[in-house]
């Protein structure tokens, strides 16, 4: 039987559609959180002892929902692996980066199970948010790598000093993504029905929110850093969309932060904000794909001119 084939172009569309959905599940999650949620569906992977679905109540619905749109998620994943096996012509670094996908989803509803058996423990739902992020990279590279041509590769195009700085920058999101877990963690938004009894971090909130400002802020000058290294720099007109883009996202994401914290932290600002965070995390891979420069392989000569060549090496 004829096995089908799949072009590249075609390819592209999936891993995109993968990105997409991995990116909104993370919302749809926070959503479950901050409906107070968490708990609707008692059990994992049934929703309850009685049923395997339940949509009974509004807060079951709202995690049953969520968790059916994981299927979505896992069938997005599959395909992403499906396509790279039968993409025209295959290739091993989109293999492995689509495989990484299903490892990071299967790891995403082992995690999933355990926030629900462990009552919402705040490090497991903390663990289930960065695991997220992870996979949100791998995504992004995927969907980067899928638009090179057949023959092309990835070269780093910057100096090694604004590679640094860019890394810094990454680090110093990632702190603050962190840091934004354990503020979260802490918050009067533990994810179940209230007047229930829910593990929390032992923090004074205004603490880790004190901890967790000071990241961004660093997040954003290590940014204004870059843009003074690279000024006047080839590396400017490489850096320049992908840095302007993690600046802005950051200095929203800072203003509605600030927004959230000193109005009681409303539900609509902390599901915006997590919404803000994902993007941020999002523009900061891409700011490291931008550092990379697309460059075409080494093509195999004619076996004429390879004769040729290898005369001439000998010569020399």
């Amino acid at each position: 039987m004829r096995v089908p084939r799949l072009r590249p172009k075609t390819y592209r569309a999936i891993t995109f559609a993968s990105l997409v959905s991995l990116a909104a599940i993370v919302v749809t999650g926070a959503l479950v959180r901050l409906t107070d949620s968490g708990l609707g569906c008692s059990d994992w992977p049934r929703c309850n002892d009685d049923k395997i679905i339940d949509v009974s109540s509004t807060h079951a619905a709202v995690e049953q929902i969520n968790r059916l749109f994981t299927g979505v998620v896992s069938l997005a994943v599959i395909l992403a692996v499906a396509g790279s096996l039968i993409r025209s012509p295959r290739r091993k670094d989109l293999t492995w980066l689509s495989l990484s996908l299903v490892i990071g989803v299967i790891g995403q509803a082992v995690v999933g199970g355990i926030v629900v058996l462990t009552h919402l423990n705040p490090i497991a739902v903390q663990q289930h948010f960065l695991l997220s992020m992870v996979i949100l990279a791998a995504a992004v590279v995927l969907h980067r790598r899928a638009t090179l041509l057949d023959g092309e590769r990835w070269v780093r195009a910057v100096e090694p000093g604004t590679m640094r700085l860019v890394w810094l920058v990454a680090a110093l999101t990632a702190l603050a993504i962190v840091t934004g877990t354990v503020t979260t963690g802490t918050g009067p938004h533990s994810g179940i029905h209230k007047g229930e009894y829910v593990r929390r971090f032992g923090f004074e909130i205004s603490s880790v929110a004190r901890v967790h400002s000071s990241a961004v802020i660093l997040t954003v000058l290590s940014a204004l850093w870059l843009v003074w290294r690279v000024r006047g720099r080839p590396d400017r007109l490489r850096l320049e969309n992908a840095i302007s883009t993690v600046l802005v996202v950051a200095l929203t994401q800072g203003a509605v932060g600030y927004l959230q914290y000193f109005n009681g932290v409303p539900v609509v600002l902390v599901a915006l904000h997590v919404g803000f965070a994902t993007t941020l995390w999002l523009s900061v891979v891409y700011l490291l794909v931008a550092t990379r420069n697309v460059v075409a392989g080494e093509q195999p000569l004619p076996s004429d001119e390879a004769s040729e060549l290898s005369a001439d090496v000998v010569e020399l």
